[in-house]
């Protein structure tokens, strides 16, 4: 839900509205591009354990479940909030999301890295074009010293040219 933000900010910039965009962003993105016919979108807590009934936090119950709830009714099968230590293993071993809302940057990222680090591609979705990009980012550190490992670029590549086909798919007469 956030971006490139310091952790002590995010529960001051989240809120159920950013939220609420992103759960529909990321199920038009499953329908309409990817072509999911019912898409599942399972959505991180924020604090561990959800909060643990506030002992934690309430970002849960005042933020995330009310976005939830409002995806709901506009027919978006979303389930959350779910503690992030487990949502992942749900995801990714038990296949029971489409796709994972995170409410922060390295919530989302540590699970990809972990299991995809080099093959990890970053698609922004919402956007009038189609953007994908590496995921490892810049890596201006290792520019010229032939350390670079051009997977996930070249992954990159091939998830737009699949958009692509896609989104011409979809605007046939």
């Amino acid at each position: 839900v956030t971006t490139h933000l310091a952790l002590q900010k995010v529960p001051v910039v989240l809120s159920r509205e950013k939220v609420l965009e992103k759960i529909r962003l990321g199920y038009h993105f499953l329908k309409d591009d990817l072509k999911i016919k019912a898409p599942r979108i399972g959505v991180c807590g924020l604090n561990p354990h959800n909060g643990e009934a506030g002992i934690f936090g309430d970002e849960e119950k005042r933020i995330i479940k009310p976005a939830i709830a409002a995806a709901g009714k506009d027919g978006i099968n979303c389930i959350g909030p779910v503690s992030s230590d487990v949502i992942f293993h749900q995801a990714v071993q038990q296949k029971k999301y489409d796709l994972v809302v995170a409410m922060y940057h390295d919530q989302g990222l540590i699970p990809l890295k972990t299991l995809y680090f080099r093959e990890g591609v970053n698609i922004t979705i919402g956007l009038p074009i189609i953007r994908t990009s590496p995921d490892h980012g810049t890596a201006f550190d290792i520019a010229y010293q032939g350390k670079a490992d051009s997977t996930s670029m070249k992954e990159a590549i091939k998830y737009a040219a699949r958009l692509v086909v896609a989104k011409r798919n979809k605007n046939s007469p």
